[in-house]
């Protein structure tokens, strides 16, 4: 007689999973927003009612990221309260680009065994980043996988969709020559880079629990675990404060700076950085003069101190900063933006 086999016996519990369900059900639902339909969670999908958006003349804009492998620090350190928020942020970050709203989130969580405590601190944090966005946790798809992970490895994926007024779309084609760039501060490395990083601690033979050479009461793993800042209230309150003002706004991930502002400039304009000034953080000069790397491999692998770039007009440049200001976010007035000569246009001048 053969002997009866069960999922278990294969490496997935899936009284664990059920388990999982009922531990984050008060987390989804702590998240509805206005649209928000009230179905049971864990249905095979979710509902959201745009009417009760007030939109007239709705675009739905979508976006999908990851945390890359930062999430190799979260589980070196064991701890999983955070990387949920820069899962979220890395998303809805990219909604506000376009000017939009952002209205449900999705995760995807896969792993090689299923811990319902750890996936319960992961999901969490989810909820504290959409609760912080303004979106709602709609549902999500937790995978046990023994043999893609191994049993303490997990993986995150999101999924975030948002709604914006066709006529309020960013970027704007006003575009022009003068224009100013606003940099709003990032909170750290955010959620890019963290492979060169952990290449040059591998480099420099230092752990996560290492203190910081420039705050010695706290470790690396504590500086590099800093959530992605979340810019979605601040900026879309701008937004709607200066509908004619702001033209466009750039996340700043990998690929920094230089490569992430051309995504949302014209041909003919370009931006020249070399006059353009702020605040270095700390994390960044250690990452530099560490691990010895050039100015412009600086720029365009990490956000170097600012994780939102805003393109407004130069005479609501001021107020559109003391605005952000009042809204607690650190804002740099970076220069303004020039004609495209001798450039391949839709560009960013950097000189090392």
């Amino acid at each position: 007689m053969v002997k009866s086999t069960t999922y278990r016996d294969a490496g997935v519990d899936i009284d664990k999973g059920d388990e999982l369900v009922r531990r984050i059900k008060p987390l989804v639902t702590g998240t509805k927003r206005p649209g928000s339909m009230n179905v049971e969670f864990g249905g095979f999908g979710a509902l959201f009612d745009l009417k009760k958006c007030g939109y007239r003349d709705p675009l739905l804009v979508s976006s999908t990221d990851g945390v890359g492998t930062k999430l190799k620090i979260a589980q070196a350190m064991g701890r999983h309260d955070t990387i949920g928020i820069d899962l979220v942020a890395m998303c809805v970050n990219d909604l506000i680009v376009q000017g939009a709203e952002p209205l449900f989130f999705l995760d995807y969580f896969a792993t090689g065994k299923l811990n319902p405590d750890v996936a319960e601190k992961v999901i969490k944090g989810i909820a504290k980043g959409c609760r912080e966005a303004g979106c709602a946790l709609v549902g999500g798809e937790t995978a046990e996988m023994p043999g893609m992970y191994k049993p303490d490895e997990y993986d995150l994926a999101g999924f975030a969709v948002g709604v914006v007024e066709r006529k309020n779309l960013l970027p704007k084609k006003n575009i022009v020559k003068g224009d100013v760039l606003l940099g709003l501060a990032s909170s750290g490395l955010h959620s890019n880079g963290f492979s060169l990083v952990r290449h040059i601690m591998k480099k420099n033979n230092l752990d996560l629990d290492s203190p910081t050479p420039f705050n010695p009461h706290q470790t690396f793993g504590e500086e590099f675990l800093k959530p992605t800042k979340i810019y979605v209230d601040s900026c879309l309150k701008a937004i709607e404060k200066f509908p004619q003002d702001i033209k466009a706004l750039a996340h700043i991930t990998g690929g920094g700076i230089v490569e992430n502002l051309p995504r949302v400039i014209p041909a003919h304009i370009a931006f020249d950085m070399s006059g353009a000034i702020w605040d270095l953080p700390p994390i960044f000069r250690w990452v530099d003069e560490t691990g010895g790397i050039k100015g412009y491999e600086m720029m365009r692998t990490f956000n170097c101190g600012i994780g939102m770039v805003m393109v407004v007009s130069k005479s609501s440049a001021a107020a559109v900063k003391k605005f952000l200001e009042d809204k607690k976010e650190k804002v740099y007035l970076l220069g303004p933006m020039v004609s495209a000569y001798g450039t391949t246009g839709g560009t960013v001048i950097f000189r090392d």
